[in-house]
Protein backbone atom coordinates (compact mmCIF):
# COMPACT_ATOMS: atom_id res chain seq x y z
CA UNK A 1 0.00 0.00 0.00
CA UNK A 2 1.28 3.42 -1.03
CA UNK A 3 1.51 6.26 2.03
CA UNK A 4 -0.80 8.68 0.77
CA UNK A 5 -3.65 5.62 0.31
CA UNK A 6 -2.56 4.24 4.22
CA UNK A 7 -2.66 7.70 5.41
CA UNK A 8 -5.85 8.25 3.97
CA UNK A 9 -7.23 5.55 5.25
CA UNK A 10 -5.89 5.66 8.83
CA UNK A 11 -7.68 9.15 8.96
CA UNK A 12 -10.63 8.33 8.07
CA UNK A 13 -10.84 5.26 10.00
CA UNK A 14 -10.17 7.11 12.93
CA UNK A 15 -12.74 9.65 12.10
CA UNK A 16 -15.49 7.17 11.48
CA UNK A 17 -14.11 5.17 15.19
CA UNK A 18 -14.44 8.02 16.90
CA UNK A 19 -17.47 8.70 15.84
CA UNK A 20 -18.96 5.71 16.10
CA UNK A 21 -17.56 5.28 19.68
CA UNK A 22 -19.27 8.45 20.40
CA UNK A 23 -22.81 7.35 19.12
CA UNK A 24 -22.68 3.70 20.73
CA UNK A 25 -21.59 5.22 23.98
CA UNK A 26 -24.56 7.74 23.80
CA UNK A 27 -26.91 4.76 22.52
CA UNK A 28 -25.60 2.76 25.45
CA UNK A 29 -26.46 5.43 27.86
CA UNK A 30 -30.03 6.12 26.45
CA UNK A 31 -30.73 2.54 26.76
CA UNK A 32 -29.85 2.61 30.40
CA UNK A 33 -31.75 5.66 30.71
CA UNK A 34 -34.76 3.90 28.68
CA UNK A 35 -34.88 0.72 31.01
CA UNK A 36 -35.05 2.51 33.74
CA UNK A 37 -37.95 4.07 32.64
CA UNK A 38 -39.97 1.04 32.74
CA UNK A 39 -43.37 1.33 34.14
CA UNK A 40 -43.41 5.67 34.25
CA UNK A 41 -40.83 5.90 35.87
CA UNK A 42 -38.89 9.06 36.18
CA UNK A 43 -35.71 10.23 36.43
CA UNK A 44 -35.87 12.82 39.27
CA UNK A 45 -33.78 15.32 41.19
CA UNK A 46 -32.68 15.55 44.75
CA UNK A 47 -35.47 17.02 47.05
CA UNK A 48 -34.31 20.08 48.23
CA UNK A 49 -35.71 23.16 50.61
CA UNK A 50 -35.87 26.50 48.72
CA UNK A 51 -36.50 30.24 50.57
CA UNK A 52 -36.99 33.11 49.63
CA UNK A 53 -38.24 36.54 51.15
CA UNK A 54 -40.50 37.60 48.13
CA UNK A 55 -43.67 36.79 47.02
CA UNK A 56 -42.97 34.44 44.55
CA UNK A 57 -40.03 32.36 43.56
CA UNK A 58 -39.78 31.55 39.65
CA UNK A 59 -37.45 29.17 37.16
CA UNK A 60 -35.52 30.31 34.43
CA UNK A 61 -37.32 30.50 31.34
CA UNK A 62 -37.60 26.83 29.62
CA UNK A 63 -37.25 26.94 26.21
CA UNK A 64 -39.21 23.34 25.93
CA UNK A 65 -38.54 22.53 21.95
CA UNK A 66 -37.43 25.75 20.75
CA UNK A 67 -38.78 28.68 19.20
CA UNK A 68 -40.16 28.26 15.70
CA UNK A 69 -41.06 24.87 16.33
CA UNK A 70 -44.98 23.87 15.16
CA UNK A 71 -47.08 24.29 17.69
CA UNK A 72 -48.21 20.50 17.51
CA UNK A 73 -46.01 17.58 17.43
CA UNK A 74 -46.00 14.27 15.67
CA UNK A 75 -44.48 12.39 19.23
CA UNK A 76 -44.19 12.72 22.28
CA UNK A 77 -41.50 15.18 23.87
CA UNK A 78 -41.71 14.10 26.86
CA UNK A 79 -43.24 14.54 30.29
CA UNK A 80 -42.43 16.89 32.77
CA UNK A 81 -43.07 16.02 37.05
CA UNK A 82 -43.33 18.91 39.53
CA UNK A 83 -43.46 18.38 43.18
CA UNK A 84 -44.30 20.66 46.27
CA UNK A 85 -44.54 20.47 49.83
CA UNK A 86 -44.41 23.45 52.03
CA UNK A 87 -42.16 23.64 54.70
CA UNK A 88 -45.00 25.22 57.21
CA UNK A 89 -47.40 21.73 57.49
CA UNK A 90 -50.15 24.67 57.72
CA UNK A 91 -49.20 25.88 55.19
CA UNK A 92 -50.90 25.65 51.34
CA UNK A 93 -48.59 25.59 48.14
CA UNK A 94 -48.91 26.51 44.56
CA UNK A 95 -47.10 25.31 41.55
CA UNK A 96 -47.78 26.08 37.79
CA UNK A 97 -46.48 26.46 35.00
CA UNK A 98 -47.65 29.33 32.31
CA UNK A 99 -45.99 30.85 29.04
CA UNK A 100 -43.19 33.20 30.07
CA UNK A 101 -45.04 36.46 28.96
CA UNK A 102 -48.14 35.84 30.79
CA UNK A 103 -45.83 35.64 33.99
CA UNK A 104 -43.75 38.71 33.32
CA UNK A 105 -47.75 40.21 33.22
CA UNK A 106 -48.64 38.63 35.96
CA UNK A 107 -45.79 39.62 38.67
CA UNK A 108 -45.15 42.93 36.92
CA UNK A 109 -44.27 45.29 39.66
CA UNK A 110 -44.28 42.63 42.23
CA UNK A 111 -41.44 41.65 44.83
CA UNK A 112 -40.28 38.02 43.08
CA UNK A 113 -37.04 35.73 43.35
CA UNK A 114 -35.54 34.05 39.98
CA UNK A 115 -33.96 30.72 40.60
CA UNK A 116 -30.31 31.22 38.60
CA UNK A 117 -28.82 28.13 39.26
CA UNK A 118 -28.34 25.17 41.34
CA UNK A 119 -24.89 24.24 42.64
CA UNK A 120 -24.25 21.30 44.48
CA UNK A 121 -21.25 19.35 46.88
CA UNK A 122 -22.55 21.51 49.12
CA UNK A 123 -26.08 22.29 47.38
CA UNK A 124 -26.55 25.86 46.93
CA UNK A 125 -28.91 27.64 45.13
CA UNK A 126 -28.09 31.06 43.08
CA UNK A 127 -31.10 33.64 43.34
CA UNK A 128 -31.78 37.19 41.57
CA UNK A 129 -33.92 39.33 43.09
CA UNK A 130 -36.38 41.53 41.46
CA UNK A 131 -37.49 44.50 43.18
CA UNK A 132 -41.15 45.33 43.61
CA UNK A 133 -44.11 47.21 45.73
CA UNK A 134 -46.73 45.64 44.14
CA UNK A 135 -48.87 42.22 45.98
CA UNK A 136 -49.94 39.91 43.67
CA UNK A 137 -53.55 38.17 43.75
CA UNK A 138 -53.73 34.22 44.28
CA UNK A 139 -52.31 32.31 41.31
CA UNK A 140 -55.12 30.43 41.47
CA UNK A 141 -57.35 33.17 40.11
CA UNK A 142 -55.15 33.34 37.52
CA UNK A 143 -56.21 31.48 33.84
CA UNK A 144 -52.43 31.29 32.52
CA UNK A 145 -51.61 28.36 34.14
CA UNK A 146 -51.06 25.16 31.40
CA UNK A 147 -50.99 22.82 34.72
CA UNK A 148 -51.16 23.89 38.34
CA UNK A 149 -51.70 22.05 41.51
CA UNK A 150 -52.53 23.76 45.13
CA UNK A 151 -52.86 22.83 48.26
CA UNK A 152 -51.28 21.39 51.93
CA UNK A 153 -49.20 18.69 51.83
CA UNK A 154 -47.20 17.58 48.68
CA UNK A 155 -48.64 19.18 45.36
CA UNK A 156 -47.72 17.26 42.08
CA UNK A 157 -47.61 18.64 38.86
CA UNK A 158 -47.68 16.67 35.08
CA UNK A 159 -46.49 18.92 32.04
CA UNK A 160 -46.51 16.99 28.13
CA UNK A 161 -43.61 19.34 26.93
CA UNK A 162 -44.90 21.73 24.33
CA UNK A 163 -43.43 23.90 21.57
CA UNK A 164 -43.02 27.26 23.55
CA UNK A 165 -41.16 29.35 26.00
CA UNK A 166 -42.42 28.51 29.95
CA UNK A 167 -42.14 29.09 33.34
CA UNK A 168 -42.47 27.74 36.50
CA UNK A 169 -43.91 29.70 39.51
CA UNK A 170 -43.48 28.73 42.94
CA UNK A 171 -46.40 31.00 45.80
CA UNK A 172 -47.65 30.40 48.87
CA UNK A 173 -51.15 29.60 47.66
CA UNK A 174 -52.76 32.83 49.35
CA UNK A 175 -49.79 34.92 47.50
CA UNK A 176 -48.44 35.69 51.33
CA UNK A 177 -45.18 36.89 51.35
CA UNK A 178 -42.20 34.53 52.33
CA UNK A 179 -41.83 30.95 49.90
CA UNK A 180 -40.52 28.39 51.56
CA UNK A 181 -40.90 24.99 50.18
CA UNK A 182 -39.57 21.63 49.14
CA UNK A 183 -39.47 20.87 45.33
CA UNK A 184 -38.43 18.20 43.34
CA UNK A 185 -38.40 17.48 40.20
CA UNK A 186 -38.55 14.43 37.70
CA UNK A 187 -38.81 13.66 33.89
CA UNK A 188 -39.68 10.89 31.60
CA UNK A 189 -39.43 10.83 27.34
CA UNK A 190 -40.82 7.81 24.97
CA UNK A 191 -37.84 9.10 22.66
CA UNK A 192 -35.27 7.76 24.87
CA UNK A 193 -35.97 4.34 23.66
CA UNK A 194 -36.39 5.12 19.92
CA UNK A 195 -33.20 7.66 20.19
CA UNK A 196 -31.15 4.98 22.00
CA UNK A 197 -32.03 2.27 18.60
CA UNK A 198 -30.59 5.03 16.70
CA UNK A 199 -27.49 5.92 18.30
CA UNK A 200 -26.67 2.43 18.49
CA UNK A 201 -27.14 1.26 15.07
CA UNK A 202 -25.10 4.40 13.86
CA UNK A 203 -22.52 4.10 16.35
CA UNK A 204 -22.52 0.59 15.16
CA UNK A 205 -21.69 1.43 11.65
CA UNK A 206 -19.77 4.05 12.18
CA UNK A 207 -17.44 1.38 13.42
CA UNK A 208 -17.87 -1.45 11.24
CA UNK A 209 -16.64 0.71 8.44
CA UNK A 210 -14.08 2.75 10.49
CA UNK A 211 -12.24 0.37 12.92
CA UNK A 212 -11.15 -1.75 9.96
CA UNK A 213 -10.10 1.52 7.84
CA UNK A 214 -8.15 2.39 10.91
CA UNK A 215 -6.68 -1.02 11.22
CA UNK A 216 -5.62 -1.27 7.48
CA UNK A 217 -4.38 1.98 7.62
CA UNK A 218 -1.66 1.15 10.65
CA UNK A 219 -0.66 -2.14 9.09
CA UNK A 220 0.00 0.15 5.77
CA UNK A 221 2.18 2.69 7.17
CA UNK A 222 3.78 0.01 10.19
CA UNK A 223 4.87 -1.79 7.23
CA UNK A 224 6.67 1.41 5.53
CA UNK A 225 8.21 2.07 9.41
CA UNK A 226 11.96 1.57 9.72
CA UNK A 227 12.37 -1.65 12.20
CA UNK A 228 14.73 -1.27 14.80
CA UNK A 229 18.10 -3.65 14.99
CA UNK A 230 17.51 -7.23 14.64
CA UNK A 231 17.35 -9.28 17.75
CA UNK A 232 20.54 -11.19 18.95
CA UNK A 233 22.03 -14.06 17.28
CA UNK A 234 21.48 -17.28 19.33
CA UNK A 235 18.67 -16.22 21.57
CA UNK A 236 16.12 -19.22 21.59
CA UNK A 237 12.88 -17.95 19.57
CA UNK A 238 14.84 -14.79 18.18
CA UNK A 239 16.45 -15.83 14.97
CA UNK A 240 20.02 -15.84 14.13
CA UNK A 241 19.99 -12.56 12.96
CA UNK A 242 23.53 -10.97 14.12
CA UNK A 243 23.01 -7.53 16.69
CA UNK A 244 23.84 -4.23 14.85
CA UNK A 245 24.64 -1.18 16.35
CA UNK A 246 22.51 2.17 16.80
CA UNK A 247 23.75 4.66 14.23
CA UNK A 248 24.88 7.78 16.56
CA UNK A 249 22.39 10.27 17.49
CA UNK A 250 22.59 13.95 15.78
CA UNK A 251 24.65 16.27 18.49
CA UNK A 252 26.84 13.35 20.08
CA UNK A 253 28.52 10.21 19.59
CA UNK A 254 26.63 7.98 21.78
CA UNK A 255 28.54 4.20 22.59
CA UNK A 256 27.51 1.48 20.11
CA UNK A 257 25.21 -0.80 21.97
CA UNK A 258 23.48 -3.56 20.42
CA UNK A 259 20.34 -5.29 21.27
CA UNK A 260 21.93 -8.17 23.36
CA UNK A 261 23.73 -5.69 25.42
CA UNK A 262 20.69 -3.26 26.21
CA UNK A 263 17.74 -3.06 27.10
CA UNK A 264 14.74 -3.71 24.65
CA UNK A 265 13.49 -0.16 24.77
CA UNK A 266 15.79 2.15 23.46
CA UNK A 267 15.30 5.83 24.41
CA UNK A 268 17.76 8.44 24.00
CA UNK A 269 18.03 12.49 24.31
CA UNK A 270 20.52 15.18 23.45
CA UNK A 271 20.73 19.07 24.44
CA UNK A 272 21.34 21.03 21.86
CA UNK A 273 24.97 22.89 22.41
CA UNK A 274 23.26 26.58 21.83
CA UNK A 275 19.89 26.08 23.62
CA UNK A 276 17.91 29.03 23.31
CA UNK A 277 17.13 30.71 26.76
CA UNK A 278 13.69 31.75 26.01
CA UNK A 279 12.18 29.49 23.58
CA UNK A 280 11.11 27.15 25.77
CA UNK A 281 8.14 29.93 27.00
CA UNK A 282 6.65 29.49 23.87
CA UNK A 283 7.33 25.71 22.88
CA UNK A 284 3.68 24.28 24.24
CA UNK A 285 2.10 26.82 21.98
CA UNK A 286 4.48 25.97 19.04
CA UNK A 287 3.47 22.69 19.62
CA UNK A 288 -0.56 22.41 19.55
CA UNK A 289 -0.52 21.23 15.51
CA UNK A 290 1.56 17.94 17.44
CA UNK A 291 -0.67 17.70 19.84
CA UNK A 292 -3.75 17.25 17.61
CA UNK A 293 -2.14 14.69 15.30
CA UNK A 294 -1.05 12.55 18.13
CA UNK A 295 -4.45 12.83 19.93
CA UNK A 296 -6.04 10.98 17.11
CA UNK A 297 -3.16 9.01 16.68
CA UNK A 298 -3.44 7.51 20.54
CA UNK A 299 -6.49 6.66 19.51
CA UNK A 300 -5.21 4.30 16.93
CA UNK A 301 -2.84 3.39 19.16
CA UNK A 302 -5.31 1.83 21.61
CA UNK A 303 -7.40 0.18 18.80
CA UNK A 304 -4.20 -1.44 16.92
CA UNK A 305 -2.69 -2.96 20.88
CA UNK A 306 -6.78 -4.25 21.43
CA UNK A 307 -5.97 -5.95 18.33
CA UNK A 308 -2.92 -7.32 19.26
CA UNK A 309 -3.50 -8.49 22.33
CA UNK A 310 -6.24 -11.06 20.33
CA UNK A 311 -3.11 -11.32 17.77
CA UNK A 312 -1.27 -12.84 20.76
CA UNK A 313 -3.70 -14.33 22.74
CA UNK A 314 -4.28 -16.98 20.12
CA UNK A 315 -0.99 -16.76 17.96
CA UNK A 316 1.65 -15.82 20.86
CA UNK A 317 3.47 -13.31 18.18
CA UNK A 318 2.67 -9.40 18.00
CA UNK A 319 1.63 -8.48 13.98
CA UNK A 320 4.55 -6.45 13.01
CA UNK A 321 3.10 -4.24 11.32
CA UNK A 322 1.08 -3.38 14.09
CA UNK A 323 4.08 -3.32 15.80
CA UNK A 324 6.40 -0.66 14.32
CA UNK A 325 3.25 1.46 13.57
CA UNK A 326 2.85 1.57 17.56
CA UNK A 327 6.39 2.03 18.01
CA UNK A 328 6.00 5.24 15.64
CA UNK A 329 3.01 6.38 17.45
CA UNK A 330 5.68 6.31 21.08
CA UNK A 331 8.45 7.62 18.82
CA UNK A 332 6.79 10.83 17.67
CA UNK A 333 5.32 11.13 21.26
CA UNK A 334 8.62 10.93 22.59
CA UNK A 335 10.14 13.54 20.05
CA UNK A 336 7.26 16.11 20.70
CA UNK A 337 8.25 15.62 24.54
CA UNK A 338 11.57 16.49 24.64
CA UNK A 339 11.22 19.23 22.29
CA UNK A 340 8.19 20.94 24.33
CA UNK A 341 7.56 19.83 27.81
CA UNK A 342 9.51 16.53 29.07
CA UNK A 343 12.77 17.56 28.97
CA UNK A 344 12.93 20.98 26.69
CA UNK A 345 16.37 20.03 25.36
CA UNK A 346 16.15 20.89 21.60
CA UNK A 347 15.34 23.54 19.64
CA UNK A 348 14.33 22.03 16.56
CA UNK A 349 11.08 21.52 15.40
CA UNK A 350 9.70 18.05 15.89
CA UNK A 351 9.39 16.32 12.29
CA UNK A 352 5.39 15.08 11.18
CA UNK A 353 6.68 11.40 10.80
CA UNK A 354 6.24 7.71 12.42
CA UNK A 355 9.65 6.92 10.84
CA UNK A 356 13.14 7.31 12.62
CA UNK A 357 14.26 11.07 11.52
CA UNK A 358 17.73 12.73 11.96
CA UNK A 359 16.84 14.39 15.49
CA UNK A 360 18.61 14.76 19.25
CA UNK A 361 15.42 12.55 20.83
CA UNK A 362 15.03 8.74 19.61
CA UNK A 363 13.05 6.06 20.71
CA UNK A 364 13.07 2.09 19.03
CA UNK A 365 11.50 -1.04 20.41
CA UNK A 366 13.35 -4.24 19.46
CA UNK A 367 10.61 -6.47 17.68
CA UNK A 368 9.65 -9.73 19.56
CA UNK A 369 9.29 -13.27 17.59
CA UNK A 370 7.48 -14.62 20.20
CA UNK A 371 5.40 -13.18 23.67
CA UNK A 372 4.01 -15.01 26.36
CA UNK A 373 -0.07 -15.99 25.71
CA UNK A 374 -0.94 -16.24 29.52
CA UNK A 375 0.85 -12.82 30.16
CA UNK A 376 -1.02 -10.57 27.50
CA UNK A 377 -4.06 -11.51 30.32
CA UNK A 378 -2.38 -9.37 33.14
CA UNK A 379 0.63 -7.46 32.24
CA UNK A 380 -1.18 -4.47 31.63
CA UNK A 381 -2.72 -3.80 34.46
CA UNK A 382 -2.34 -6.27 37.45
CA UNK A 383 1.90 -6.70 37.37
CA UNK A 384 2.85 -2.72 35.82
CA UNK A 385 0.37 -1.39 39.74
CA UNK A 386 4.12 -1.03 41.48
CA UNK A 387 4.98 0.44 38.35
CA UNK A 388 2.05 2.30 37.97
CA UNK A 389 2.42 4.00 41.70
CA UNK A 390 6.08 4.87 41.01
CA UNK A 391 5.33 6.96 37.97
CA UNK A 392 2.22 7.92 38.74
CA UNK A 393 3.07 9.68 41.76
CA UNK A 394 6.26 10.95 39.78
CA UNK A 395 4.38 11.95 36.67
CA UNK A 396 1.05 12.51 37.83
CA UNK A 397 -0.05 16.09 39.33
CA UNK A 398 1.28 16.56 42.86
CA UNK A 399 -1.99 18.31 44.18
CA UNK A 400 -1.94 21.17 47.03
CA UNK A 401 -5.36 21.77 48.13
CA UNK A 402 -6.80 25.45 49.85
CA UNK A 403 -10.17 25.76 51.81
CA UNK A 404 -11.77 29.33 51.05
CA UNK A 405 -15.50 30.15 52.65
CA UNK A 406 -17.97 32.41 51.17
CA UNK A 407 -19.22 33.99 54.71
CA UNK A 408 -22.79 35.16 53.88
CA UNK A 409 -23.95 31.44 52.65
CA UNK A 410 -21.31 29.68 54.78
CA UNK A 411 -20.15 27.57 52.23
CA UNK A 412 -17.11 26.26 52.43
CA UNK A 413 -15.30 24.97 48.79
CA UNK A 414 -11.93 23.57 48.13
CA UNK A 415 -9.66 24.53 45.51
CA UNK A 416 -6.11 23.13 44.23
CA UNK A 417 -3.82 22.86 41.46
CA UNK A 418 -0.20 21.58 40.69
CA UNK A 419 2.58 20.53 39.06
CA UNK A 420 3.90 16.73 39.05
CA UNK A 421 7.37 16.05 39.80
CA UNK A 422 9.08 15.42 36.46
CA UNK A 423 7.25 19.03 35.30
CA UNK A 424 8.57 20.91 38.28
CA UNK A 425 12.29 19.16 37.32
CA UNK A 426 11.73 20.86 34.20
CA UNK A 427 10.77 23.99 34.92
CA UNK A 428 13.23 24.55 37.35
CA UNK A 429 15.76 23.37 34.26
CA UNK A 430 14.80 25.51 31.80
CA UNK A 431 14.56 28.64 34.26
CA UNK A 432 18.27 28.04 35.13
CA UNK A 433 18.77 28.06 31.58
CA UNK A 434 16.41 31.38 30.89
CA UNK A 435 18.79 32.70 33.50
CA UNK A 436 22.32 31.40 33.14
CA UNK A 437 22.33 30.19 29.40
CA UNK A 438 22.92 26.57 30.50
CA UNK A 439 20.77 23.24 30.49
CA UNK A 440 21.98 21.80 33.86
CA UNK A 441 23.52 18.70 32.80
CA UNK A 442 23.08 16.62 35.96
CA UNK A 443 19.32 17.49 35.93
CA UNK A 444 18.89 16.96 32.58
CA UNK A 445 20.45 13.12 33.24
CA UNK A 446 17.85 12.99 36.31
CA UNK A 447 14.86 14.05 33.54
CA UNK A 448 16.29 11.32 31.08
CA UNK A 449 15.83 8.60 33.92
CA UNK A 450 12.55 9.42 34.90
CA UNK A 451 11.28 9.50 30.83
CA UNK A 452 13.13 6.32 30.21
CA UNK A 453 11.54 4.39 32.70
CA UNK A 454 8.07 5.48 31.86
CA UNK A 455 8.25 4.78 28.62
CA UNK A 456 9.63 1.31 29.34
CA UNK A 457 6.44 0.63 31.70
CA UNK A 458 4.62 1.81 28.38
CA UNK A 459 6.07 -0.64 26.22
CA UNK A 460 5.23 -3.27 28.50
CA UNK A 461 1.74 -2.40 29.29
CA UNK A 462 0.88 -1.75 25.34
CA UNK A 463 1.74 -5.84 25.36
CA UNK A 464 5.47 -4.92 23.22
CA UNK A 465 7.29 -6.64 25.30
CA UNK A 466 7.89 -9.63 27.68
CA UNK A 467 10.58 -8.30 29.65
CA UNK A 468 9.60 -6.75 32.99
CA UNK A 469 10.50 -3.14 33.08
CA UNK A 470 13.11 -2.42 36.11
CA UNK A 471 12.67 -0.21 38.77
CA UNK A 472 15.70 2.13 38.13
CA UNK A 473 16.49 4.81 36.95
CA UNK A 474 19.01 5.08 34.04
CA UNK A 475 19.82 8.56 33.54
CA UNK A 476 21.84 10.35 31.39
CA UNK A 477 21.09 11.02 27.60
CA UNK A 478 21.95 7.22 26.22
CA UNK A 479 21.15 3.53 27.21
CA UNK A 480 23.95 2.53 29.40
CA UNK A 481 26.49 0.55 28.65
CA UNK A 482 26.43 -2.81 30.02
CA UNK A 483 29.99 -3.18 29.19
CA UNK A 484 31.31 0.31 31.25
CA UNK A 485 32.52 0.24 33.92
CA UNK A 486 30.76 0.21 37.42
CA UNK A 487 27.94 -1.54 35.57
CA UNK A 488 29.25 -4.82 35.57
CA UNK A 489 29.44 -7.29 38.61
CA UNK A 490 32.81 -7.34 40.71
CA UNK A 491 34.85 -10.25 38.99
CA UNK A 492 37.53 -12.42 41.42
CA UNK A 493 40.96 -12.07 41.34
CA UNK A 494 42.50 -13.10 37.67
CA UNK A 495 39.21 -13.89 36.26
CA UNK A 496 39.59 -12.05 32.63
CA UNK A 497 35.84 -11.50 31.21
CA UNK A 498 32.44 -11.47 32.59
CA UNK A 499 31.06 -14.74 34.52
CA UNK A 500 29.32 -17.67 32.04
CA UNK A 501 26.09 -17.16 31.69
CA UNK A 502 25.07 -14.14 33.10
CA UNK A 503 21.93 -12.09 31.29
CA UNK A 504 22.58 -9.17 29.62
CA UNK A 505 25.94 -10.39 28.62
CA UNK A 506 27.33 -11.70 25.17
CA UNK A 507 28.05 -14.86 26.05
CA UNK A 508 24.68 -14.94 28.22
CA UNK A 509 22.88 -13.93 25.57
CA UNK A 510 19.77 -12.92 27.76
CA UNK A 511 18.02 -9.17 27.92
CA UNK A 512 19.53 -7.12 30.37
CA UNK A 513 17.30 -5.43 32.79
Amino acid sequence: MKRPGAIVMLTVGIVLSLIGFTLASAGAAAAWLGAAQRDGGYFTSRTERFTVPSFALVSPHLDAVGEGTPERLPFDVGTLRLRATAADPDQSIFIGIAPREDVDRYLAGVHYTELQEVKFNPFRPVYRDVSGLSSPAPASSQDIWVASASGQGLQELTWKITPGTWTVVVMNADAAQGVSADLQAGFRSELIRPAATGLLVAGGLALVVGLPLLVIGAVGLGRRGTPGPPPPAGVPGRGPAPARSESPVPGGSPPAITWDQAHPVRLTGHVDAGLSRGLWLVKWLLAIPHFFVLLFLWFAFAVTTVVAWFAILFTGRYPQSLFHFNVGVLRWTWRVAFYAYAAGGTDKYPPFTLEHADYPATLDVQYPQRLSRGLVLVKSWLLLIPHWLVIGAVTGSATWAWRTQDVPAGVVTERGGGLSLLALLVLIALVILLFSGRYPRPLFAFIMGINRWAYRVVVYGALMRDEYPPFRLDQGPDEPDPAAPGDTDPLPAGHQGPPAGRPGRPDGGGDRG
